[in-house]
């Protein structure tokens, strides 16, 4: 397959750079708010990460090597620059009172088998006390969470509880959870067994199962198009780093195809698969990925997608994701304003 040429409309080093120096000098001031139910921040302080109509937002995992609860994530959110999230569901359970599993041992081949057994035996009565608590709690945290966030000038527009192998009642649970977090739908990795199971409960509940993609698309004769035929509420959180690293094609292709069967776009900066090194993450502006082509296509046709930073390439030394993020916001917003 052969890789695209480097887009035209890529913004220059030089201009990123200038915007990034100025964003880098912002990112370190804190925002100090409460974090109770009916806080507010002062007029005018709220995020805002549409530019060109186009909503670009962040996913939870950017901020991987950072302390992660729903206080941390909305900080976050707030010192980037970012007024919509993609929210991981460990972090929203977490807030809403999920009892927790057993720590993970450090390493699981060095445990005696009696070491082994008492882990395991934790392990499936914390996996069965979560269930319980699922499929019984009430919505109230998930309100209370929508309303710190919404308050803050944050919307949660996906909440990734991965719940592909949960019972069907608590696959259940996860859509009334998200639609109590003011999301879309619910994610999970795509895959058959995820997408026969998840569509029908969504459309049950009004809602969105929304399904990601990492390296499948370059398998021979992989297609999303058989994921999205299992239900009508089956939808798609496209990677366009993900597709570009292991195709070469253009992501456009995809999105001017199925656009209306996306929900949103994960956006990071790629080799393609012939680069040097191939498929590899880089810092914006450094890799192949056809970035802007991207979000100028998204912005020219007015389509309701969200586009959300997924940090992958490695925090220089020095920086922290967040000021990698807010560097991520700038280069976009050069693009689209």
């Amino acid at each position: 397959m052969e890789s695209i040429k480097r887009s035209k409309n890529q913004v220059s080093r030089r201009k990123f750079l200038e915007l990034t120096a100025a964003a880098a000098a912002f990112s370190v001031i804190p925002i100090n708010f409460s974090y109770g139910s009916e806080s507010r921040l002062q007029k005018g302080n709220k995020p805002n990460s549409k530019f060109g109509g186009v909503q670009v937002g962040a996913i939870t995992y950017s901020w991987r090597s950072m302390p992660s609860n729903a206080e941390d994530i909305l900080q976050y959110c707030l010192q980037s620059g970012i007024n919509s999230i993609e929210l991981m569901g460990d972090v929203a359970e977490k807030y809403a009172g999920l009892p927790p599993g057993p720590a993970k041992p450090v390493r699981r081949a060095a445990m005696s088998d009696a070491e082994k057994g008492t882990y395991n035996k934790a392990n499936k009565d914390a996996t069965e006390a979560q269930r319980e608590w699922r499929i019984s709690a009430p919505m109230t945290k998930y309100v209370e969470l929508r309303k710190m966030y919404n308050n803050a000038g944050v919307d949660i527009h996906i909440a990734k509880f991965s719940p592909e192998n949960w019972s069907d009642e608590e696959i259940n649970y996860s859509f009334k959870a998200a639609k109590a977090l003011g999301a879309k739908g619910v994610c999970n990795e795509i895959g058959d067994n995820a997408c026969k199971r998840m569509g029908p409960i969504a459309q049950k509940n009004g809602m969105y199962a929304i399904f990601h993609q990492h390296l499948q698309p370059g398998e021979p004769g992989w297609t999303f198009d058989k994921f999205l035929e299992y239900s009508q509420a089956n939808m798609l959180n496209f990677d366009a780093g993900h597709y570009f690293g292991v195709t070469g094609l253009h992501p456009n292709g995809i999105i001017e195809r199925l656009h209306d069967r996306i929900v949103s776009v994960h956006l990071k900066d790629k080799t393609g698969p012939k680069g040097n090194p191939p498929n590899t993450n880089m810092s914006w502006g450094k890799g192949e990925t056809p970035i802007a082509d991207i979000l100028l296509l998204i912005k020219k046709n007015k389509w309701p997608i969200n586009v959300d930073i997924e940090l992958e390439y490695p925090v220089p030394e020095g920086s922290d994701a967040v000021a990698e993020v807010k560097k991520c916001v700038e280069f976009a917003k050069a693009i689209l304003a």
